[in-house]
């Protein structure tokens, strides 16, 4: 499944808030709209327009993954995420679901810190073997990231939007030290160049 960047924000946007905010809880268009493009826990932090809003809420009613709801008395229509019984995942996977679209690559850690409003887990070892559940289905929702170059510990990325960005081959050690000599050498080239024509024009 490879959802837009719009319908991984919403859907992200409507698990949070059914979690965190449930007397709010189906949302409306401009509710999610502004939980959407709020500035806090975001990354990247969007802005997205209302139409662009609807379309993601239609692509996720398309896939099954959101529904409106007509409640008694509503003056407008509102929506809701139907992510657990669709892509078949429990409450803890689907709190790290949401923190992942909402924010991207994490590491356990952060991820056990940034889920506590959804759903509490016993420790870092839960995290990761809900992580592992997540990655060992036979359509994976989610993937280990092999650390990168100064990174202590592995990041987890979901994949409801295909494969990661974080996936591109990173720049091996000693090749990226090879570059910042060569940079170091072109700036001394540089100042030594400035060095004779300020000396050439007597300042």
């Amino acid at each position: 499944m490879e959802l837009t960047a719009p319908e991984m924000r919403v859907l992200g946007c409507l698990i949070e808030k059914q979690a965190t905010t449930p007397d709010y809880y189906p949302m409306s268009l401009n509710s999610i709209v502004m939980a959407c493009n709020q500035r806090s826990n975001r990354e990247p932090v969007v802005d997205y327009t209302e139409s662009e809003v609807q379309d993601a809420l239609d692509g996720l009613r398309e896939r099954g993954l959101a529904r409106t709801v007509h409640g008694k008395g509503d003056r407008v229509l509102k929506y809701k995420h139907v992510a657990d019984d669709t892509l078949e995942i429990n409450t803890a996977q689907k709190a790290l679901l949401a923190v992942l679209l909402l924010r991207g690559p994490q590491t356990a850690g952060e991820l056990r810190t940034r889920t506590g409003r959804y759903c509490e887990f016993s420790g870092l070892d839960e995290v990761t073997s809900e992580l592992a559940a997540l990655a060992g289905r036979d359509e994976p929702l989610a993937e280990r990231l092999e650390r990168r170059p100064g990174e202590k510990e592995p990041r987890y990325s979901h994949l409801l939007g295909g494969m990661p960005v974080d996936l591109a081959p990173a720049i091996p050690a000693d090749l990226e030290s090879t570059r910042v000599e060569q940079l170091e050498a072109e700036l001394r080239e540089l100042r030594a160049r400035v060095a004779r024509m300020e000396s050439e024009l007597g300042l």
